[in-house]
């Protein structure tokens, strides 16, 4: 029993060693190291910077949209009638054109497109907060399959240990043959821990891989994070402090405020309709009929012309009231939204910082469980193996054991995974 059972705890105190150790062709990544890549590979954010740096060249052009527009006309004509010699004529212009005021609407169309690019902004960072959500999640999601998987190969190892003396006791008449069988099944059924645990954690890695945007053919390794790390995620600020700074933090309600500022700005420019528009124009042109004199007809026809135009919105079926009217609708809805994504925040915020800490408090008793349990299997083991109790009774308490073991790196992967979480509605740097 003492063999094996050195066996077990070998295997347990080499895990976190273990896991620092790369073989050749191995990529061998931290959690920081795979936010660093997903926050430039992945080809969703990717996609969602794009459309940030489409809204601020929207911006640009919006503010080009107050200067003049500048045209250049140039035209040659052949005419010809029965009984008459063909001409041929030719004109030539430029034309310039400028709106000097529309009710506002060109400063409120600018003023919309600026709140529209820094908005887009925001959603990048939105976007990055459910990405590092997502790593986080398959992180540890696989690091946990790896430690469970290391319980499991060592207990693994233990039973086939106690399937070759149980073996050796059935042969001599120490023990009965459902014992042996006994021993057989629990071995087989360890084994087939190990293959779906493999699975598990290999499936968690792809998950990763695919947010990296990485090959499904490259082989990574995640790196265990110092035991100290979960020491950390103990201390824990006040549920008051968490919401305040995640208030702060998340750009959530930001992006709603911009909606609101985007509404009003929509409302000013509908409103727009109802003023004149005033624009500028001036122009030049020449030109020339047949090719005989024809620096002479340039000259002679040049002409130059400026003006200033307004035009009234006397009736349009009342569609600048009906624009008004929907605009207005739309500031009230994006203001309801505000209050209401305000409180989903708050509400989201607060039962996160609740559940992290249900989740501690099951960690910490699953920790318990775990040892007790392992304590008991221990002294079991060792009655079985003096032929004190049979192999039911020391399976049975095996089982225990694995399934307090079981809930433990359940619980205790469930709550870094919570805390993490808690960390990005704060805006901290993410760290393990």
């Amino acid at each position: 029993m003492a063999r094996y059972f050195f066996i077990f705890l070998l295997a347990l105190a080499s895990f976190p060693a273990a896991a620092q150790e790369g073989s050749g062709g191995v990529r061998r990544l931290t959690l920081q190291e795979c936010l660093s890549i997903v926050a430039t590979g992945n080809y969703n954010r990717q996609s969602v910077a794009l459309n940030e740096t489409a809204n601020r060249d929207l911006y640009d052009q919006s503010k080009r949209d107050r200067r003049p527009n500048l045209t250049a006309s140039v035209g040659e004509s052949f005419s010809h009638t029965t009984g008459e010699a063909g001409t041929v004529g030719g004109n030539y212009s430029v034309n310039a054109g400028v709106t000097l005021w529309q009710g506002g609407s060109v400063n409120a169309t600018i003023e919309k497109s600026r709140l529209a690019a820094e908005q887009a902004a925001l959603r990048t960072g939105q976007y990055d907060n459910e990405l590092a959500i997502q790593v986080l999640e398959s992180f540890l999601t696989a690091l946990g399959n790896e430690e469970l998987l290391r319980y499991q190969q060592s207990i693994a190892t233990a039973s086939e240990e106690q399937l070759r003396q149980g073996k050796a006791r059935y042969g001599s008449g120490d023990i009965l043959e459902s014992d042996y069988l006994l021993l057989e099944a629990q071995h087989a059924s360890d084994l087939d821990n190990i293959f779906e645990t493999r699975i598990n954690r290999d499936n968690s890695l792809n998950v990763l891989k695919g947010l990296m945007s990485m090959d499904m053919a490259t082989d990574i390794e995640i790196v265990y994070p110092d035991d100290s790390a979960l020491e950390r995620m103990g201390v824990m600020p006040s549920e008051e402090d968490v919401l305040a700074r995640s208030m702060e933090s998340l750009p959530d309600v930001r992006i709603s405020d911009y909606n609101v500022e985007i509404a009003e700005t929509g409302v000013r420019i509908s409103r727009a309709a109802y003023a004149p528009t005033i624009s500028a124009n001036a122009g030049i042109g020449t030109g020339h009929s047949q090719f005989s004199n024809f620096g002479s007809q340039l000259s002679d026809r040049f002409n130059q012309q400026v003006g200033i135009s307004v035009s009234i919105p006397l009736f349009n079926r009342g569609r600048t009231k009906s624009n008004v009217t929907q605009s207005r609708i739309a500031l009230r809805q994006a203001e309801l939204e505000r209050s209401q994504t305000a409180l989903d925040i708050e509400q989201t915020v607060t039962q996160q910082y609740r559940s992290v800490v249900a989740a501690e408090s099951k960690y910490r008793s699953s920790e318990i469980r775990s040892n007790a349990y392992s304590a008991s299997f221990d002294t079991y083991r060792l009655k079985f193996e003096q032929g004190a109790i049979t192999a039911v009774e020391m399976l049975q308490q095996q089982n225990n054991y694995i399934s307090a073991m079981n809930d433990y790196i359940r619980n205790k992967y469930g709550f870094m995974l919570r805390r993490k979480v808690l960390d990005v509605y704060m805006g901290e740097e993410i760290t393990m």
